[in-house]
């Protein structure tokens, strides 16, 4: 969506809010009119958990499975915005937080964004494959009696020299043994 079309919708939007609720208010009442917002704001907040939970659930079967849950992801951005339509008064946007809700819809959204959507994974330090690193990776395996330590004593890092110029006992605690 181009940044130029929001300020537009910011003042379209409500203009259609309005106009839905004096058209609606005159056909039917002010009191079944807000009984009528206030039902929608009730049916979307149990949408929105009843869609939210089996949503989560599918994301931890794709994550299960080592999959990349994109669909699954856009398709909980989409429940989120449809909830909070719905909590929104007025009936455009109740009308747009239903269609939002229909599966069907949010997967003809996902058909038209997927393939402009990059989706990059970070591996979590579990390798999926055990692979020795190799000379060529720049990687040298040392066996324990190929490695030995050079401390350099002017470094200060160096366990003599901290232990040096702390006082205290000799082992490097302070007097409170700390």
């Amino acid at each position: 969506m181009r940044f130029s079309l929001i300020p537009f919708l910011l003042l379209v939007v409500p203009l259609a809010e309005i106009a839905a609720f004096v058209v609606i208010g005159g056909q039917i009442g002010v009191w079944a009119t807000l009984g009528m917002v206030l039902l929608t704001a009730i049916i979307g907040s149990f949408l929105l958990r009843w869609q939210g939970v089996g949503l989560f659930n599918r994301i931890n079967t794709e994550l299960r499975a080592n999959r990349v849950p994109g669909r699954e992801l856009v398709h909980g951005v989409m429940i989120l915005v449809a909830g909070v339509l719905l909590l929104t008064p007025g009936f455009v946007t109740d009308t747009l937080g239903f269609l939002l809700f229909i599966p069907a819809i949010r997967d003809l959204f996902w058909r038209s964004v997927k393939d402009r959507i990059v989706v990059e994974t970070m591996s979590s330090g579990f390798a999926s494959t055990t692979r020795r690193p190799s000379a060529a990776d720049g990687v040298v395996d040392l066996d324990e009696d190929e490695y030995h330590r050079n401390p350099d004593p002017s470094s200060p890092w160096s366990e003599e020299t901290d232990r040096l110029s702390r006082p205290g006992k000799p082992d490097g605690r302070g007097s409170n043994g700390l």
